[in-house]
């Protein structure tokens, strides 16, 4: 199995990267639910059905709870859940209250695993390894390009090199990591609050 993708033009004509294809993801038009969700853990491990239905169903309450104590949650193997919000500014200190946080969310940095990428020989001659880290759930993902008309585009997808950056990738996903959503919901000035620092980069061991 693989994530598919479709061949995608920019047809922004106020875009550097106007006239540029793109890969775009697209996705079937059903959702995984809760009960497959189950079937599939059930093959995976020793535990019945009826028992890991339970479990997930109770999966949204819990969450809720720690967000309600302020929590961020840890699920081993997905990556870390917390609260983030917008706010509008204000210019008084004193005007900046609870009553002025606006649009809640809820924040997802993926779990991330170091993934040695190469060597790179130093002067001194001795070598040090290159990696990179990716993100857990995604990296054995494979992908594939789709020609089936029933697949569909996400309408909010930000991959789909519409929008009016040129780089060369063809967008940047919001909200993946902490603090990375952008706050754009109306008349709010403020980002999200509380991002962490995602250990989504790339890079080299520096010892």
């Amino acid at each position: 199995m693989s994530q598919k993708y479709i061949k995608s033009q920019n047809k922004n004509s106020h875009s550097l990267a106007y006239g540029k294809y793109y890969a775009t993801a697209v996705y079937d038009s059903n959702f995984v639910g809760t009960e497959e969700l189950a079937e599939f853990i059930q093959r995976q491990a020793s535990v019945k059905k009826s028992d890991i239905k339970a479990v997930l169903q109770e999966l949204g309450e819990a969450l809720k709870h720690f967000f309600e104590m302020g929590q961020k949650v840890r699920l081993d193997g997905i990556g870390i859940f917390k609260v983030g919000f917008s706010s509008i500014g204000v210019t008084k200190l004193d005007d900046c209250s609870a009553a002025t946080i606006t649009t809640r969310r809820v924040l997802f940095q993926p779990e991330t695993t170091r993934v040695v990428v190469g060597q790179e020989k130093k002067d001194d001659g001795s070598v040090k390894q290159k990696y990179v880290n990716a993100i857990t759930l995604l990296k054995d993902v494979v992908f594939e390009e789709t020609h089936d008309n029933a697949m569909n585009v996400e309408s909010d997808s930000a991959s789909s090199g519409s929008g009016s950056s040129a780089g060369s990738n063809s967008g940047s996903d919001t909200g993946s990591n902490g603090g990375s959503n952008s706050g754009s919901d109306g008349g709010n000035t403020g980002g999200d609050s509380g991002g962490d620092s995602g250990n989504n980069g790339g890079g080299s061991d520096p010892n």
